[in-house]
Order: structure tokens, then sequence, then C-alpha cells
């Protein structure tokens, strides 16, 4: 592996988030009271920071714990500082994890540091960081920092990366411009100008859909419907109903057009987000600010908006002809589904093309942005960083910088996209690139995540990305959001009540927050 060298800067970081990162002077650097409904009984955050007593003051930032102590030679080169240091990294099991898990004797040669990795399901990673920061403890020097669940809720938990990026005695980082804006702050920001996290994955939800069963009946169905029902960037959400109406009334290749991740979890509100952004609504005023930087006073919900009434009255009725076992499934049982030949087409992670193309459909599969609505087209995106617990000791942090630098590395998210344990998508541009890179976007692919880079780049423009809140208060909200959803999926309640609850839920939950954090 190359070893990821300090450079001197010739792109001018002024100001933005690059150039806070960038080295001075040289390198550029679930109930509604649970985390998840019936998913590991994660703490709340009210939980949590109870557990803190005085909202949260107890917080030991810099105390003692960890592995043991970090081993620091002074004398010895900036990558070789920390020999003989064992590093904790906590992440949730994702594909790019599985691949560095994978590939660790790369780092152990260039550092002399050991890694131990812990990957659980999102639920109950999050239980285990809360418990961490209760403890003062920082017994997980690396975390995967999901950027709503634990960036926003316990940032000032976290290190802020600029004093590592900003040390002579440590590698600056390889050109921060190389990491896609948005994703540097959406997965690394909260609120202000520190840096808690370094973009590692970056799944996003797009359009996938049987290319053989849309080139079989493409004629047919536009006879019948009125227009193409193959994706484009013209398709709507209307079209898409009428589509998987029609896959499921009029074909025998699958029993049903479409699924959903319509499960009580956090998916179902993955889920309907692209609905509500389509429709013209969202959580709070200017979402895309409080979901890309975040906020501390949110404002209002509008969850009640007749934009929000009509997302939640076209989501139930997309759920209510697609594929039954929808409201059984999150993401990996969509996924299944889909695979299994039950539905023409999805809204899926797009991380699951690797999956896809390793299955019975393989070379069927064709990939697009999500359909647009009245307001606009909108494509959640689900990325995350990995960051450095602030409650560790000082030379932890440091040799858990190196950790961060190096997963983060052009050189490294290569490796892991061409990684047979493991896959992910690259949260630098560099990547994308390269040579093999550029010609794996055509089939065939030996790297079949790239398959999805079409849509995956139109998913994150500016216009198109949804980026649900970033806000202290959002595992609450979260868990409010599909709880309701769910009862409304159940037949239990109309889209007005759904809505409505579903506000009331986040007023209590920001008003919770708002009192621990003034306690």
């Amino acid at each position: 592996m190359r070893p990821i060298r300090n450079q001197p800067s010739t792109l001018g970081l002024a100001s933005g988030t690059a150039g806070m990162l960038a080295r001075k002077g040289s390198s550029q650097v679930s109930g509604e009271e649970s985390q998840m409904s019936g998913e590991g009984g994660a703490l709340t955050r009210r939980e949590m920071l109870g557990m803190l007593g005085a909202g949260g003051a107890a917080l030991a930032l810099g105390g003692c714990g960890g592995s043991g102590g970090a081993r620091v030679d002074e004398s010895a080169p900036e990558w070789r500082r920390y020999a003989g240091t064992t590093l904790n990294f906590i992440s949730e099991n994702t594909a790019p994890t599985a691949a560095i898990v994978a590939n660790l004797a790369p780092f152990k040669q260039l550092t002399g540091i050991d890694v131990r990795v812990v990957q659980l399901e999102l639920a109950a990673l999050v239980q285990k960081v809360a418990l961490d920061f209760a403890g003062g403890e920082g017994a997980y020097q690396v975390i995967y920092a999901d950027p709503y669940q634990i960036l926003a809720p316990y940032a000032d938990a976290l290190a802020d990366l600029r004093q590592f990026a900003d040390d002579d005695k440590l590698p600056g980082l390889e050109d921060p411009n190389d990491f896609f804006p948005t994703q540097m702050d959406a997965a690394g920001r909260f609120v202000d100008e520190r840096v808690l996290a370094l973009p590692y994955d970056a799944p996003t939800m797009i359009w996938m859909y049987r290319t053989d069963l849309f080139d079989k009946h493409a004629e047919r169905m536009e006879q019948d419907l009125g227009f193409d029902p193959r994706p484009s960037a013209d398709s709507t959400w209307e079209q898409f109903y009428a589509t998987s109406k029609w896959f499921r009334d009029e074909s025998d290749d699958v029993p049903f057009g479409h699924g959903n991740m319509a499960k009580q979890h956090d998916s179902l509100m993955n889920d309907f987000s692209n609905l509500l952004w389509a429709y013209g609504g969202d959580y709070f005023e200017d979402g895309q600010k409080v979901g890309r930087i975040g906020v501390t006073e949110p404002g209002e919900p509008l969850l009640d908006s007749p934009e929000a009434l009509e997302a939640a009255d076209v989501y139930r009725r997309l759920v209510e002809i697609g594929n039954p076992g929808s409201v059984g499934w999150d993401w990996t049982g969509l996924a299944e589904g889909f695979m299994a030949g039950g539905m023409a087409m999805a809204p899926l992670w797009h991380e699951f093309a690797a999956s896809i193309e390793d299955s019975d459909i393989k070379g069927k599969v064709g990939y697009a942005p999500l359909p647009k609505g009245p307001k606009r087209r909108a494509c959640m995106y689900g990325g995350c960083g990995i960051g450095i617990n602030g409650t560790a000791p000082k030379a932890e942090q440091e040799a858990a910088w190196l950790f961060v630098n190096w997963a983060t590395s052009p050189d490294i998210q290569l490796s892991n996209l061409k990684s047979e344990t493991g896959g992910g998508t690259p949260t630098r541009a560099s990547v994308y690139r390269v040579p093999e890179v550029k010609r794996a976007r055509q089939p065939p692919s030996d790297l079949p995540n790239v398959l999805t880079t079409n849509a995956v780049f139109e998913a994150w423009l500016p216009e198109n990305i949804g980026l649900r809140p970033k806000i202290a208060a959002w595992n609450e909200c979260d868990t409010t959001m599909f709880t309701q959803l769910s009862k409304m999926l159940a037949g239990q309640q109309d889209p007005e009540r759904t809505m409505r609850e579903a506000k009331r839920g986040f007023v209590r939950a920001i008003d919770t927050a708002a009192s621990l954090a003034r306690a």
C-alpha cells in the first residue's frame, strides 16, 4: 500500500470544511421511548443523558480509560509514533467495515497498531456508544458516527478532528477537497465549524428495476399506461404507482410490481422521507440546511402541512399495492425479496447492487435515481463518517487519528471497493477517476456497486439529495415517525392523524432535548 503522504497544497483552501482540516503551512488536508422498536432496545438520548446527570455535563472529555493506554515513541516517524498500541473500532455491520476487517494487515505494517473491530446492528451500536460516552472511559477510540443517531445527539463527546490535522507530529489529511462537499458536511459536522468525522460510506436510495421485464413489456405497457414506463429524468411517483399496478395485474413474470422497506423500523422513515420531500413537504423549515449542517433549535415541525399529508397518502397507496411482505421488511428484507423475484422494482440502498449482481437476477437490473414528485426528486442519503472518541486519553485519540486518516484515504477506499469480502461506496471523488473504476461503470463489471454510479451521482446533486434532520432529538423523532407510519399502514389511523401525531411526538422530543440541554 502507498503510505498517505503530506503534500503541499495548490488548492487555496481558505474557507469551508476542507480548509478547516488543512494543516497550516503544509498538507491540505422502538416504541416512542426506544431507539428501534423491537430492534435491540437501544438507549434513547434522554436515558443516556440521565445516566450522565445534569444534562450531560459529566462527560469526561479527555478522561481516563480506553484500551490500557497508547504507547508513544516521540522519536519515531509520524506514522510509527504509536506502534504497539491497540485500538478498538466500533462500527455498524456495513460492507466497508467488512472490507477493512479483511485488510487490516497493511495498517499494522504501516503503523505498528493493532485494531480490534466490533460490528453491530445500528441500534446496538448506538447503545454501546452511548454507554461508553456515559462512562467517560473511551473504550472504543474509533466510532462509526451515524450523523443522526450518534454525531448529532452526542457531538460534544466526539473529538474535533482539526486538532489532529493541525498537529505537526501527526500525518496530515490527504487532499480534503477530494471528499464530496455535501457528504463532508452531512457526515462530519454539527451546527458549527468542528469536524467530528470523515466521510466513510455513502449508501443512497435509488430505483432498482428489472430491465429484462421492462424490455419485454415496454411496448404494451406504454400503450396501456400512456407513458414510457422505463425510468427516466421525467419519471414520477404517480407513474411508478401505475407501473407497479400494471405488473401486479397484467404480468405473470412477478407477483407484484414493487416492494417497500416498510417495517416498523428506521427503514420505514427512510422509505417514506423520499415521498415527503418529493411532494414538497419537510420535517422542518429550511430542511436542507437542517439536514446538511444541523441545528440546535429546529423550530416547529411541518409534518401537518398539506404537502406532508399528500405524501403520507401517496405512500399509503403505494404500500397497499406493493408486495405485502413490505410491512415486515427492512432494507435487507426488501433486497432479498427483490432478488428472489418477488417484484419488478424497488426503492433500495444502492450498495445492495453488490449482492444483486451476485444473485439469480445478475445482469437483469437497472439503476436510476428515484422518481420525482410535484416539487422535486429526493433520494435519501444514508452516509456516515468515522470519528474519534473524545473521552479517550489524548494519546489514544492521536493513535486513532492514524486509523481514521488511513481508512478514509483514496488508496484504502479503492481497496475496499475491490474487496471480495466487503465493498461500499467511495466518498472521495478521485477514486471514480481511476481507469479501472471508470471501466466498471458499464456491465459486465468486476465492481458491481460502480454500476450504480450514474444514478448515485444524480442522487447526490444538491437539489436531489435527501437529508433527514440532523438534530439532537432525532433518535426519538425517528422512532415517532416510523411508529406512527406503521399504524397508518396497519389501517389503525388515516394519513391526517398519522402526521398530526407524528408532529406531536416531534414537539415532545425536541422539548425534552431542550430541557436536558438547559439542566
